[in-house]
């Protein structure tokens, strides 16, 4: 074994992982399959979009990641007057100094909640496109860092449609994964309505800082992908490029999330190699939101159901390597 693959194998990290999953849990009972797409696309460098309907925990779940993590988080509520310097910074002038000053935005910290993010115009929505592909911002002529790690949890009402703009699709690719949480089992409300107004983020623990969590983002990068799992992974890709049912297939950034993401699940499950469930089982929420289904009528924008169906049925039909 090599010593990059003794390094992603550490048990201790491996196991703080498991209780990062946990610490997460306590504030979501129920939502196992979202808390753990959520927590890897957080370690392959990705960022997510939760589409669902209000008062389903999406706030909920960016608050108990940045608390597991040990890490800062802002809320910004994107409307249609939001701009793009309410999000990035902007400069003023400082007359004591007789200088600019930059006053950093909202979006300078480990776990951005944009929530409601289609109410905001085009013009802001992509002024996240280079935070989000490069982790960094520009403004007034500075490149500026983010601070690491950097996660953009991004949250929509399927619902709604009046005031808002539909994500663009380079926009939409810069999201690693879409999940829903969906409303919990009526044992799950049950209780939630006996606890009243209790705050369960209060109930999560900090496993991590931003530092200790970048050295398992790094670990990610040393999971062994075989090239059989390749070659199976762009058949998928290819396979949305070719439906009829699909008039604009997954991009090459959706293949290499896809690998990556697969090497992130490998590393939570204690797993030092991708198998094929790592790619498949990650294949629908990491695609369904990157292709443009055919046959689409003006003024009607296709559900996160159908577009999920859709691609589903694309992966049943591409062989998996024994």
């Amino acid at each position: 074994m090599s010593s990059s693959t003794a390094r992603a194998l550490r048990p201790d990290r491996v196991e703080r992982l498991s209780e990062l999953r946990e610490s997460v849990h306590k504030a979501l009972h129920g939502k196992a399959e979202p808390v753990e797409l959520a927590i890897i696309s957080l370690l392959a460098r990705g960022h997510v979009l939760v589409e669902d309907v209000p008062g389903v925990g999406k706030t909920t779940l960016a608050r108990a990641l940045a608390k597991a993590l040990g890490s800062k988080m802002n809320r910004v509520q994107f409307t249609s007057d939001l701009l793009p310097s309410d999000l990035l910074g902007v400069s003023v002038f400082d007359q004591k100094k007789g200088d600019f000053t930059l006053r950093r935005g909202p979006v300078f910290t480990n776990v951005l909640l944009a929530d409601e993010i289609n109410r905001a115009s085009p013009r802001t929505q992509s002024a996240l496109l280079e935070a989000m592909n490069d982790g960094q911002v520009s403004i007034d002529g500075q490149t500026l860092p983010l601070p690491s790690p950097f996660l953009v949890l991004a949250t929509q009402n399927p619902q709604e449609f009046a005031g808002t703009f539909p994500l663009p699709e380079s926009q939409l690719d810069r999201f690693m994964v879409r999940l829903s949480l969906g409303y919990p089992s009526s044992d799950v409300e049950t209780r939630l309505i006996l606890d009243g107004s209790r705050d369960r983020v209060a109930d999560v623990e900090s496993v991590f800082t931003p530092e200790t969590f970048l050295r398992l983002q790094n670990d990610v990068d040393d999971i062994r992908l075989d090239s059989a799992l390749a070659t199976y992974l762009q058949a998928l890709i290819a396979a949305t490029r070719s439906s009829s049912n699909i008039s604009l297939g997954a991009s090459t950034r959706a293949a290499i999330n896809l690998a990556q993401a697969a090497r992130a699940r490998a590393l939570l499950h204690g797993r030092d190699y991708c198998i094929a469930d790592d790619i498949h089982d990650l294949a629908t929420p990491m695609l369904s939101h990157r292709v443009r289904l055919s046959a689409i009528t003006e003024g009607y924008s296709p559900s996160r159901e159908e577009a999920e169906s859709t691609v589903r049925d694309i992966i049943t039909r591409v062989p998996v390597p024994i």
